[in-house]
């Protein structure tokens, strides 16, 4: 059976992609469809290393959260996704004034899922590549998620 994403579904997914952590990181949607999702960071100095490159971290973590989302697209509502593993190769450092992180779905399966995220360093007319990743992905359904308190 093939999932159909609909435009509530869109709106569900570009809302709570904010949350949490994120909102605090400042990231933002540029696009989502079926299998891909992409995202934008405008750089603050807070993002930013001790040397004024941004930090690996928010590029790992943009990442990792978009390619998360990409997944997030083929399933249910009922399901959630959670990284599983996460491979990857930082190219160069990164300082522009914007990151812009593209994700796409490699590999689908009922329970694992495999993204391949590219983030770029937007720099005043040009943009360059830093980093790419592979991120395995578990679907889980979100009853199993439920804490109780």
């Amino acid at each position: 059976m093939q999932l159909e994403l609909t435009q509530e579904r869109l709106d569900f997914l570009e809302k709570d992609f904010r949350r949490g952590f994120i909102e605090f990181c400042g990231f933002e949607v540029l696009k989502a469809g079926k299998g891909i999702f992409a995202s934008t960071l405008k750089i603050g100095d807070n993002h930013k290393t001790q040397d004024n490159f941004i930090h690996a971290g928010v590029i790992a973590t943009m990442s990792d959260h978009t390619a998360g989302y990409a997944a997030y697209t083929l399933v249910p509502d009922r399901k959630r996704i959670l990284s599983i593993e996460f491979k990857i190769n930082f190219l160069k450092p990164a300082y522009g004034h914007a990151l812009r992180c593209s994700s796409e779905i490699i590999s689908q399966g009922k329970q694992i899922i495999v993204a391949q995220s590219t983030v770029f360093d937007i720099r005043d007319t040009h943009e360059k590549m830093v980093s790419r990743s592979t991120i395995t992905l578990m679907v889980i359904d979100a009853a199993k998620l439920e804490t109780k308190n």
